[in-house]
């Protein structure tokens, strides 16, 4: 239950409320609705859902004083409980939405060399931190890549879209990088378990794509083209 709600139900066993009830039930509302979560949504929504409960207050502690005024507190409080429980999940939803949308750096925010993501690979692999183990394996992939010039080192870049560039000069492995990509943003940014098996076949992969050789293919040429200076049309 929340603080504005918990203020609320405090005035429910009063049979004559007072002004200090009033100032204490506004003050709780506005320590509610004041917390980190609802300032990124500020002044719209969290604006007017502050003006409501404060509006249904009054309506509360006027009703208190009238015969037969406990019904309607009653109904008062069930409804701005219910709207206070409501925001607050709904507020969840989109911080948890707006924080899954984010994808960073593959990298984070320091770049290694192939060498030293496969190195801490092994280690993490070696204490059975599968997690991390995999998060290092697909950085060595993606790395390794740059370093080979296959893809150009570029600040931002996302595992999704490495693995889309990665596809481009190794077709036959597309799928393959892919599938790694998503399984390192679950782990990465999902909070989604990894296993030993997740890991031994990213290093497959990896010992794959260190191996494969890229497909290259130039600019095609016009048809009206001469193959080489000179040559007749």
């Amino acid at each position: 239950m929340t603080t504005a709600a918990a203020a609320l139900l405090t005035l429910l066993p009063r049979a004559t409320p007072v002004d200090t009830d009033r100032e204490a039930a506004r003050e709780a509302a506005r320590d509610e609705l004041s917390r980190q979560i609802y300032e990124q949504h500020r002044p719209g929504l969290i604006r007017q859902a502050f003006d409501w409960v404060w509006e249904q207050l009054g309506k509360l502690l006027d009703f208190a004083v009238a015969p037969g005024g406990w019904i309607g507190v009653l109904v008062l409080v069930a409804v701005a409980v219910a709207l206070l429980v409501a925001l607050r999940l709904r507020l969840g939803r989109l911080r948890t939405g707006a924080a899954g949308a984010a994808r960073p750096d593959v990298f984070g925010d320091t770049v290694r060399s192939a060498a030293e993501y496969r190195a801490a690979a092994d280690a993490h692999a070696a204490a059975g931190a599968w997690r991390e183990a995999v998060r290092d394996r697909m950085r060595a992939l993606v790395r390794s890549l740059e370093e080979r010039t296959l893809l150009d080192p570029r600040p931002g870049r996302t595992a999704d879209e490495a693995a889309t560039e990665a596809g481009a000069v190794l077709p036959e492995l597309a799928d393959r990088v892919r599938a790694a990509a998503r399984l390192f943003d679950a782990v990465t940014y999902g909070d989604a378990p990894a296993a030993e098996d997740d890991h031994r076949r990213l290093l497959e992969l990896d010992e794959t794509v260190r191996r494969a050789r890229p497909r290259l293919t130039a600019p095609p040429t016009p048809p009206d083209a001469a193959p080489f200076a000179g040559a007749p049309r």
